[in-house]
């Protein structure tokens, strides 16, 4: 039995289908949900989120959030996310190069917080795209 999935950002539904297999970055570590799953409510971290469908594996960069997983249904509330072709690769290595920048440069508790943040955002996009 296959999984139906919607993932939500802010902006847009980044993706409204079924699949075999998710895998996503929780809280706590990656998690794999396949059919028949228990019913779980997690918090979503920072990282890539990968969605398998007949063979086919989609990656999506994800900033955070919530996923419920019930009756076969996944639905994800991410902060963010974007799918590997809408991710430009030049962009992203500046992004994470100021962000670097930004946390060597500073001793302000909430400066290296927002670079630390930034840093695992880039880091997500770039593997989502397979250049990490």
């Amino acid at each position: 039995m296959a999984l139906t999935v919607k993932i939500i950002a802010p902006d847009k539904v980044v993706w409204d289908g079924t699949a075999d297999e998710v895998i996503l970055p929780s809280a706590t570590g990656e998690l794999g949900i396949l059919s028949n799953h228990a019913p779980l409510v997690s918090a979503l971290g920072i990282g890539v989120l990968q969605v398998k469908s007949k063979g086919q594996i989609t990656k999506l960069a994800v900033m955070g959030g919530f996923v419920e997983v019930e009756n076969n249904e996944i639905t994800i509330l991410a902060n963010g996310a974007a799918s590997a072709e809408h991710i430009n690769e030049q962009e992203t290595r500046e992004q994470l190069a100021r962000a670097q920048k930004m946390l060597e440069s500073t001793q302000d508790p909430s400066d290296q917080l927002s670079a630390k943040t930034e840093i695992q955002r880039a880091s997500a996009k770039l593997k989502a795209i397979g250049k990490s």
